[in-house]
């Protein structure tokens, strides 16, 4: 087993995230690589969580080459022998970049995350409760937190270097990138959370609010990019666990979460750098729901199971 927490490639690095590593290949490709990393409130912990990188690079190439939706998007490649055929210096390279990276084309991101809420949680929530609004737009009185939707609702995100992403109107996305970019946006967005949802369903899992990118290529076209419908960019629910009026549980790094909280909540940590130490069970219980959430969605369907 390769575990990850930082790659270190015979090419030019244009940046590293949280999770990632963002390499030059050539003016019209970039190699993406997905660590170990993980976070939680706004830190990366010391400790990686194994397969996350693999999980996170296989499902979203899952879903590039799944969903109708999803074209046209920016990946050109993410098996391994693929990849060093197109990039040979990576030759040697091997055992790095296998199940964790992906060739995609240069894009250049737009501003906002499009986010696609079928059901009130988290920041939407938490907004709701208080003013029972979404990002300033009234919703209707009475949802409880995990309730589904009437219809699913486009909720864009400023991004965030720092810090945690703000909701804004849609109205807010117009102004900035005009009434035709904008409206291709929500339509593309609203597109792959119908059929994401359907399929996942399926499948019996629920997909709260997905979180999706896009980048304009050099030809001004539209493409879907960075991670798609991935345990840490989508919420996704056990379908026979749902019970709308609280949280739920979820396949996600929530163990961390709620570890990290316990001790918050304890006096056992103020919250501030350096976080605390994961122990092995939970780094283990991070890594199986990572694991069963990709067996679910891309195994074999039931019928074939």
């Amino acid at each position: 087993m390769t575990v990850t927490m930082q790659s270190d490639l015979p090419l030019p690095l244009e940046r590293r995230g949280k999770v990632r590593e963002v390499y030059r290949v050539d003016e019209q490709r970039l190699l993406i690589v997905a660590s170990d990393r993980i976070s939680a409130f706004d830190f990366v912990l010391d400790q990686p969580v194994p397969h996350k990188g693999e999980v996170l690079t296989q499902l979203s190439a899952f879903w590039f080459g799944t969903l109708k939706a999803a074209a046209p998007h920016h990946c050109l490649a993410a098996d391994v022998g693929e990849i060093v055929a197109a990039v040979p210096v990576l030759a040697k390279h091997r055992a790095a970049v296998a199940g964790r990276a992906m060739l995609v084309r240069r894009t250049q991101p737009v501003a906002f995350e499009c986010v696609v809420r079928g059901y009130i949680s988290g920041s939407a929530w938490k907004e709701y409760k208080q003013a029972g609004t979404l990002a300033g737009e009234p919703l209707p009185k009475g949802l409880r937190e995990s309730d589904q939707l009437a219809e699913p609702i486009f909720s864009p995100a400023t991004k965030a270097d720092v810090g945690h992403d703000e909701n804004v109107t849609f109205g807010h996305v117009t102004k900035a990138l005009g009434e035709e970019r904008a409206g291709e946006l929500r339509r593309r967005s609203l597109d792959l959370y119908a059929e994401a949802r359907a399929f996942a369903a399926a499948r019996g899992i629920i997909i709260a609010d997905p979180k999706f990118e896009f980048g304009t290529a050099p030809d001004g076209r539209l493409l879907l990019i960075d991670e798609v419908l991935t345990p840490d960019s989508s919420r996704f629910w056990p379908a026979d666990g749902y019970r709308p009026g609280g949280g739920q549980p979820s396949f996600d790094k929530q163990p961390v979460r709620d570890y990290l909280d316990g001790l918050r909540r304890a006096g056992k940590w103020n919250g501030e750098a350096p976080a605390p130490s994961l122990p092995a069970d939970v780094v283990s219980a991070t890594t199986a729901r990572y694991q069963e959430i990709f067996r679910r969605l891309a195994g074999p369907s039931r019928e074939n199971a």
